[in-house]
C-alpha cells in the first residue's frame, strides 16, 4: 500500500500557538502510523495573498498549498476561534482551494478531514468546529467524527518544551489520527 500524504493547514501569526501545536500533534500521529506529513502553519500561510476569485495567478508559495492539497489523502485543519469563526488566516487558505473546482477529484473530495478549534473560551469553539464542518462539506469532504475544540485559557495543553500534556486531549489526538489514517474512500456507482 502505498504511503498516505497527510496535509495540516493552521495556526495563528504566532509561531507555537496552540492551533498549531494541536494540529502538529495530529500530524504527528498520523506519521508514527506511517504517513508522510507537511504542515503549512500561520506564518505560511500568512504569505498567501487575499483570495480573488477573479485573478488566478498564484505565487509559488500558494502553488505549493494547492499542489500539496491536490494530491493528499487526509488533511488536517487548526484554526483558532475568533469571535466565533474561523480565522481569516485559516480561512483565506481554504478559499484559495477554489482552484481545486475543476479537478476530478474536486476540493476535498473522498478525504477525511480532521478539524480543529482551540478558542480562549468554551462558546467559541463548538460554533467553530461547526462551522469548519459545514465547511468541509461545502468542499466535499469527509470531516472526521473525531472533531478536536479546546479552551486554551482554562486547559493547560503543553508543557514548557512543546509536549502534549492534557490526556483527554491527547486521546482526542489520537483518534483523529486514527480516524484520517483508517478512512477508506468509497465510490458509489451510478
Amino acid at each position: 500500500m502505498a504511503t498516505k500524504r497527510i496535509v495540516g493547514i493552521g495556526g495563528t501569526m504566532r509561531a507555537g500557538s496552540s492551533s498549531e501545536r494541536l494540529t502538529r500533534a495530529v500530524l504527528d500521529a498520523c506519521a508514527s502510523s506511517g504517513a508522510e506529513t507537511t504542515m503549512f502553519d500561520g506564518i505560511a500561510l500568512a504569505r498567501f495573498g487575499h483570495f480573488n476569485v477573479e485573478n488566478s495567478a498564484r505565487s509559488d508559495d500558494e502553488i505549493a498549498f494547492i499542489e500539496a492539497i491536490r494530491g493528499c489523502d487526509g488533511i488536517v485543519i487548526g484554526t483558532p476561534g475568533y469571535h466565533g469563526g474561523v480565522s481569516g488566516l485559516v480561512k483565506n487558505a481554504i478559499d484559495l482551494l477554489e482552484d481545486l473546482r475543476g479537478d476530478q477529484r474536486t476540493y476535498f473530495a473522498d478525504r477525511p478531514v480532521g478539524l480543529i478549534v482551540s478558542a480562549a473560551g468554551w462558546q467559541a469553539g463548538g460554533v467553530t468546529l461547526a462551522a469548519l464542518r459545514g465547511i468541509v462539506h461545502a468542499m466535499r469532504g469527509w470531516p472526521t467524527p473525531v472533531g478536536i475544540a479546546v479552551n486554551s485559557v482554562e486547559q493547560r495543553l503543553f508543557d514548557t518544551a512543546g509536549t502534549l500534556v492534557d490526556a483527554g486531549v491527547a486521546g482526542l489526538v489520537k483518534a483523529q489520527a486514527q480516524q484520517i489514517m483508517g478512512f477508506r474512500s468509497q465510490t458509489v456507482a451510478a
